[in-house]
Formats: C-alpha cells, structure tokens, sequence
C-alpha cells in the first residue's frame, strides 16, 4: 500500500492531508471545551449548531468554489484556501461570543468547501494509474480513520501541559505546514473548456454531469446509505453507551474506535479486493454488511436486551460496510469526468453527500429522543435501505466504460469522429470510446437492456 508514497507530489499531498485533518480534530476539541466555556450547559446547542453551519456551507459553496478555483492556478488556490483556515483558527481563542464562534466556523468550513474537492480532483492527476489511484484512495481514508483515534488522545496529552485555546494554535500550525507541502511540488491545472465562460455553467456543470451520469446516481444512492449508518454512530453512541447502558465515557470512546477500526481494515483490504472484483458488487455489499450489523443489533435489542459486545460488533461492521461503500467513489468520479472538469464533479459529489449527512443527522437526533434505540436504528436502516435500491436500479451491472454511439449533429469531418473512427458497416457514423459526459456527449446512450 506504501509503494505509491514514492511518488514525490502525492507523498507531500498525502502530508499535507494527514497535517491538516490532525490540526482540524485538535481544533474540534478544543471548539467543545470553548463552547462550554461561553455556554456552560448550553454547549452542546452551540456545537449541535456549529454542525449544521459546517453542512450547510459545504452543500452551498462547494459547486460554487469548484467554478473559481477553475479560473485560479491549482496549488495557489489550494495554499490560499490553507492560509485562509490558519488565521480563522489563530483567531478562534480569542472569540468571547457565541455569534463569533458561528461566523469563524462558517468561514473556516467555507475554505474546507474550496479545498477539499480541489484536492481531491489533484490526485488522479498525480497518479493516473488505476491500481495506484485505489491504493491512495485507502490511504486517505485510512488517513481520515486514524485521525479520529490520534486526535482526542493528542488533544488529551497537549491539555496536560497547555490550556485548551493552545490546541488552535497547533491547528493554525498544521494549516501552515500543509500549504508549505503544496507550495514544495508542482501541480496539474487543467483549462477549463473555452466553449464555457458563464459563473452560471461553471457552478452546475458538476451537478449536471454527477446527474446524467448512471454509475453516479448510484454512488449518491450510495452514499446516502453511507450517510445514514454512520448518523446512527456519531449521534448516537453517546446515548446508547451512557442512558440505555449506563457506562463510563472511555466506553463511547471504546465503541466509536470500533467503528474506527472497521473502516481502517476496508481501508487495508479494499486495493487487492478491487484488483478482482468490480466496484459495484463491492460497494453494494459493503452497505448490505452496515444495514444487517445495525439492523442486527436493533433485533437484538428486542429480543434479549442491549449490551456491550453487540454494540462494539455491529460498530465495527458498520465501519467495515461503510468504508467499503465511500472508499471507491473517487474511482467512480475519475472514471465519469474528463480532466478539466473533475473538480466540478468532486465538488458535487462533496455537495450531494453532505446533503445526506445534512439530512440524516437530524433524523438520527429526533428519531433516538422522540422514539428511542430501535426505532431509530430500524429508520435509519431504511433510509439505507432504500439509497441502497435506488443506486442498484440507477447503476446497471452491465456499465461498460466504452459506449456504442452516434454524433448526428456532427459534421462528418469533425475532429471528434476523425479522432475515432466509426464501426465498419454502421449505417450511420457509429464509433465506441470511454463515455463521459460533456460539451459533445450531453446525454448518456439508451441502456441496451
């Protein structure tokens, strides 16, 4: 799995990642320690709030930084973007109002929108190759799991020696050092089509193609089950583990490493699986695995009581299955965008799959207050259940990345149809290549079936 780290650029992306992710989870600790600190026993109200600033930023702005950060060079707007999050955080330790808080996080959350799709599209430029795309595809996400043990204990060991505002600090510091890693290497940044100039066409053309495109409706069918299970863990845990259990807190950390654990072992499992299999059947399992782990535990729950051990088992598998679903999206959008237009395209898959999250957080919090643990687990599980059905009716097992079609409205001197040539005994210009939506294929082909 390391082996793709010898490549100088995505080695200094893959740091700069890893340093920033760090910094931002040193930063959410110390948010909650603030936000008690102004709010006392209102501070899970101002955090709970916080929350939906950051979803709601991230499903606006995305499609809308995608479209500027297409007219700005790729590594200026990605270290601009990183300076831009370091002050927000150097500025964090001195806000005495709750307002502040809302207005830094929006900000900070706003330049994460700009950047994190613009890094995304970088790396497969970087690593062009399929294998060595997947492998860095693991690495991240197993880079984003091992943020979530590393941080809470880092923060825990820095609070023993600094106050909990210093934690900002070494949030701005990690914002630095990552713009630094993206200054020291050079960047692909692919020029927009000149066929469109319009703010307008710029800010959709993602959404748009993400929409036409078959194998991407599923991935947000996909992703929309994603973001169900994994409701069901982050709000939920503390609930279960403290009021329906009566356990200690390191017991919620103890659960929400379990989840943890199961996404790092996709992460590591999940190249040479890919190698063979194809990602549909893949994703496809890795929810049906987090539906039954959670619906597994909701019968348990009815049936026995709940307990320690099926709740740490069903975590883990819902780790595991949810891993497996999102790991290969970034496989999905390559292989669906031409090059000039993959920051769009990761950028509306950014949007639509916060809009999930936006969605199914506070469905997880009402359902677990209102109706209690079963319930809530049971629709949750039916929401993945059913982005589980719309992505296997919306993306055909048969999705061969080569498509039979025709250019009517070409002329039959065009340099798109001399580029390839028609099928021999076609009563009409017919030719076959990598089908991606754009300027000249608007539409994708009738399915054959």
């Amino acid at each position: 799995m390391l082996s793709v780290l010898k490549n100088r650029v995505f080695r200094h992306m893959f740091a700069a990642q890893v340093i920033a992710i760090v910094g931002t989870g040193l930063a959410t600790v110390a948010l909650g320690l603030i936000a008690y600190d102004i709010a006392g026993a209102d501070a899970s109200m101002v955090l709970g709030i916080a929350l939906t600033i950051k979803m709601v930023s991230y499903v606006t702005l995305a499609p809308i930084a995608a479209a500027l950060a297409s007219q700005y060079p790729r590594r200026a707007w990605l270290v601009s973007l990183d300076i831009l999050r370091a002050l927000v955080a150097l500025a964090l330790p001195f806000v005495t109002e709750i307002w502040q808080i809302y207005v830094l996080i929006f900000v900070m959350q706003a330049s994460s929108a700009g950047f994190t799709p613009a890094f995304q599209a970088t790396i497969p430029e970087v690593l062009p190759e399929e294998e060595d795309y997947t492998t860095a595809l693991s690495l991240s996400r197993l880079a984003y799991d091992i943020e979530s043990l590393l941080s809470p204990s880092l923060a825990a060991l820095l609070l023993t020696l600094v106050a909990a505002e210093s934690l900002f600090f070494g949030t701005a510091v990690g914002f630095a050092a990552s713009a630094l890693l993206v200054v020291s290497v050079a960047l692909p940044s692919p020029k927009p089509s000149v066929s469109r100039t319009g703010f307008y066409d710029r800010t959709t053309r993602g959404i748009r193609i993400y929409l036409k495109t078959p194998r991407l409706r599923g991935l947000l069918g996909l992703s929309a089950a994603a973001a169900s299970v994994s409701a069901v863990v982050i709000i939920n845990t503390v609930v279960i583990i403290r009021a329906e259990l009566g356990l200690a807190e390191d017991m919620v950390a103890l659960a929400l490493a379990a989840f943890g654990a199961g996404s790092m072992l996709a992460a590591f499992v999940l190249p040479r699986v890919l190698r063979h299999l194809q990602d549909r059947p893949v994703m496809s399992a890795g929810a049906v695995i987090a539906i039954l782990a959670q619906v597994g535990l909701a019968l348990h729950v009815l049936i026995w009581q709940a307990a320690l051990v099926p709740v740490l088992i069903s975590w883990f598998l819902s780790g595991l299955g949810y891993s497996i679903i999102l790991t290969p999206s970034g496989r999905l959008l390559k292989r669906s965008a031409q090059p000039q237009d993959r920051p769009a395209v990761f950028a509306a898959q950014f949007t639509l799959s916060h809009g999930c999250w936006l969605i199914t957080y506070p469905l997880t919090g009402w359902s677990m207050s209102q109706l209690g643990m079963v319930p809530s687990l049971l629709i949750l599980n039916a929401v993945a259940l059913t982005g589980l059905l719309v992505a296997r009716q919306y993306w055909p097992a048969n999705d061969p990345e080569s498509q039979a079609h025709s250019h009517p409205e070409l002329a039959p001197d065009h340099p798109h149809l001399q580029e390839i040539p028609a099928q021999d005994g076609a009563s009409a210009p017919i030719h076959k290549h990598p089908y991606i939506i754009d300027d000249l294929h608007k539409d994708y082909p009738p399915r054959a079936d």
